[in-house]
């Protein structure tokens, strides 16, 4: 029985695996062409933003670490009220915690993330990056 149930999910991940690599040939094959000149036109067109990268802190897990979080993403809200953060992604199951862009430039964030309530009791541990993107990119 341990076995059929092990053939049973590898078959289901092969059958999986095989109807996501039907749908990326399909939609390879419908993608359109891109020349270089709209590339270079288009790259003309990005603009700088920082990206932040949250990691768990060494005080993650301890008693009221909940509580910071939750004003830490209290702040976050008032952050992308004011456009400040466009992007805001909590990531759950992973040494990760969370994914942030902002609009503005790496020494801003540093000083916002310095002052965020998660990150200055060591209940989160932050990383910046400059990056560019096109404005108005934004998730379906």
């Amino acid at each position: 029985m341990f076995i059929s149930v092990i053939e049973t999910r590898d078959k289901i991940s092969k059958d999986r695996h095989s109807i996501v690599i039907s749908i990326v040939r399909e939609i390879e094959g419908s993608m359109p062409t891109i020349s270089d000149d709209f590339m270079k036109r288009m790259m003309g067109k990005t603009k700088q933003y920082c990206i932040v990268i949250l990691k768990p802190g060494p005080h993650r897990h301890d008693e009221g670490a909940d509580k910071i979080i939750w004003e830490h993403g209290r702040r976050n809200f008032a952050l992308r009220e004011e456009g400040l953060l466009s992007i805001v992604c909590p990531i759950s199951e992973s040494t990760l915690a969370g994914v942030g862009i902002f609009n503005a430039s790496v020494e801003e964030v540093q000083t916002i993330m310095d002052e965020d309530p998660a990150v200055k009791a060591g209940v989160l541990l932050y990383e910046t990056y400059m990056t560019r993107s096109f404005p108005g990119d934004s998730l379906p």
